[in-house]
């Protein structure tokens, strides 16, 4: 059977250049990209690699690739990720690993920002299967959280606890990380401006008109969907 997520690789390492700086986020695509990099001897020399993603970055360092700190960076050639779901108009949502907010801010300074992954990613529109992740500061735990029943009263907000340690989850920025568990996705910008501007909300991993193509992989092949055809 393939591996479409490393066909999708494929096709992204196509569009990494010499004496770029590319930012990565996470998952299996990012792993097999990551592999095939380690492959071209001009890539490895010329190529400097930023992530988002704690793993990510030890697996560049441990590959012998240039590795930079964000800190140091302010604007990406490209910023390859993955993501739970995308729409037809490559809205994305980005769940699972918790990182959305540095994933963000890479996205938002690379030219390009490309999804990557397998057909499955891919759906007409957005839905509730996956939940809305939100970072929460500290001292807005409590506030947020009744803001967020009064405003979507039909959704559920479950904090994050820890399976390794008694007590919730905290972000590598110190901040706890909650699920809004929806049972219909609401309009899509609403949903981005109302969050966003909610006090005490960091960020939230719905990428609202962010990407700029997406690179999926299945049965019939490789397509590069760009958001100016949509």
């Amino acid at each position: 059977m393939a591996d479409y997520k490393k066909e999708a690789a494929k096709a992204a390492l196509g569009l990494i250049k010499q004496g770029h700086t590319i930012g990565l986020g996470a998952g299996s695509t990012v792993a097999h990209l990551i592999d095939l990099v380690k492959q071209n001897r001009n890539l490895v020399e010329t190529v400097t690699f930023v992530s988002s993603s704690f793993k990510t970055n030890n697996y560049l360092v441990e590959s012998g690739l240039n590795v930079q700190s964000p800190l140091l960076i302010n604007k990406l050639d490209v910023y390859f990720d993955g993501c739970d779901q995308f729409d037809s108009q490559l809205n994305a949502l980005k769940s699972g690993g918790g990182i959305h907010t540095a994933e963000k801010i890479l996205a938002a300074m690379a030219k390009e920002f490309i999804l990557m992954g397998d057909e499955g990613k891919s759906v007409p529109k957005l839905n509730a299967v996956y939940p809305l992740v939100i970072e929460i500061l500290p001292l807005a735990l409590q506030m947020v959280k009744d803001r967020l029943d009064k405003e979507f009263p039909d959704a559920e907000v479950k904090l994050r606890m820890s399976n390794q340690k008694d007590g919730a989850l905290i972000s590598e920025n110190g901040n706890f990380l909650a699920d809004i568990y929806f049972a219909e996705l609401p309009d899509l910008q609403d949903l981005n401006s109302r969050v966003k501007m909610m006090p005490g909300i960091v960020e939230h991993s719905l990428f609202y008109k962010m990407a700029a193509k997406a690179i999926i992989a299945g049965e019939t092949g490789v397509k590069i969907i760009e958001a100016c055809d949509l």
